[in-house]
């Protein structure tokens, strides 16, 4: 006779109390986020280094790509709040030095602030980790795109203070891009408190790479676990497209003649398809899967970049809109995949940062020989990638039941 199969144990109730320090503080750190990527650029040009404006977005990619698996590696070891509270406060650090810098006129200490700042993100990105495995699996997409919503808040705090970060400007003598830094400083060292008053729910469970255990993986040690390639390159093309984009058709609208107003209302538009859906994407990928994110991720980057190419601020209006919400399909499909891999989430965040940090900076020379509407045909082939993903996680899907 066949022994019964053990009766599968009832799911732990979501302490949802307990995840509010966290999700405060990652809407925080968005906002300070929003700050590093999108003013950094104006800031070089006030210093006298227009032509390097995208410098500063490719230091904090590439700082993130090499900070992101040691602070992967370090929170498996002693856990996501430790980890977290030490990436707040190092971008505390950056954005004061940042701010510095930028007020003192002081080129190389405003990019060693701006390093700071992307080493940090590589290290507090990873709170979408620490939130999904707050909850069963089959909950995750949403519990993702709940983080999504409260991200939303944080990047539409700074934006709402505009008219008191101009005051404080005057004040200080400086311009409010300046100030800016200052401000992120506060939200980050803000989120570093809330990171106190933080108890995880359950420390994620230790994984092995190649017979690694808490060890760093390599890059050939990551790839080799099945699943992660596929996952990894939804989450690097939507990655890199988004960042280049994003950092990229400001400066497309500068040049059609739109004033900072117009500028920082694409902005806004971008940052609410990013984060101001997870409502609806999260619970929507909990229920189809992740190859319908995937997909739709593709199909709505590609479109944006299209769109990126027409004339008309209503159309960079729309392609940056789109831009965000397609990044946030295919991201909270990856990482919603990604969380069954926890020693390797920190490798595979550094490569979505190593693609925006050479989309930034490859954008820029392509836009100087070609200009902008080639690039964006060029974004437009490479969002169709994800699709390899979707097909790869239908492969891996069909495996798994044939198993069964």
């Amino acid at each position: 006779m066949s022994k019964a199969a053990p009766a599968a144990l009832p799911a732990a109730p979501v302490q949802v109390g307990r995840l509010v320090p966290l999700y405060a503080a990652q809407a925080l750190a968005t906002g300070a986020t929003t700050v590093s990527t999108i003013l950094a650029s104006i800031i070089m040009g006030t210093l006298g280094f227009g032509s390097l404006s995208g410098l500063p977005s490719t230091l904090i990619s590439v700082s993130a790509a090499l900070s992101a698996g040691f602070f992967g590696a370090l929170m498996l070891r002693s856990g996501r709040k430790l980890g977290l509270g030490l990436a707040f406060a190092l971008g505390t650090l950056g954005a004061v030095l940042g701010f510095f810098g930028g007020k003192l006129g002081l080129t190389p200490l405003f990019l060693v602030g701006a390093s700071m700042m992307g080493a940090a993100q590589g290290g507090y990105q990873q709170a979408r980790y620490a939130a999904a495995e707050s909850v069963p699996d089959n909950r995750r997409g949403t519990a993702l795109g709940a983080l999504m919503l409260m991200s939303v808040l944080g990047s539409f705090l700074m934006t709402g203070f505009s008219h008191p970060i101009e005051g404080l400007a005057v004040t200080l003598g400086t311009t409010p891009e300046i100030v800016g830094w200052l401000v992120g400083g506060a939200l980050l060292g803000g989120s570093a408190l809330l990171m106190l008053l933080w108890t995880p729910v359950r420390e994620p469970v230790t994984a092995t790479v190649a017979g690694a255990t808490r060890k760093t993986p390599s890059f050939s040690e990551a790839f080799r676990v099945p699943g992660v390639r596929s996952t990894a390159l939804a989450l690097a093309t939507a990655q890199g497209l988004m960042v280049t984009l994003m950092s990229l058709t400001p400066l497309r609208a500068h040049n059609m003649g739109m004033d900072h107003t117009g500028i920082a209302a694409l902005i806004s538009g971008h940052i609410l398809g990013m984060f101001g859906f997870g409502w609806l994407t999260g619970p929507l990928i909990d229920r189809l899967g992740v190859r319908v994110g995937y997909v739709g991720g593709a199909a709505l980057l590609c479109t944006a970049a299209l769109t990126a190419a027409l004339p008309g601020a209503g159309a960079l209006g729309l392609s940056m809109f789109l831009l965000g919400l397609g990044w946030n399909l295919a991201f909270v499909s990856g990482s919603k995949s990604l969380t069954r891999f926890p020693a390797v989430q920190g490798v595979t965040d550094g490569l979505g940062y190593i693609t925006a940090g050479a989309g930034t900076l490859l954008g820029g020379f392509v836009i100087a020989r070609a200009g902008f509407p080639l690039l964006a045909y060029i974004c437009a082939a490479l969002a169709l990638l994800p699709l390899l993903s979707a097909w790869r996680a239908g492969k891996s899907s069909s495996s798994v039941r044939q198993a069964a």
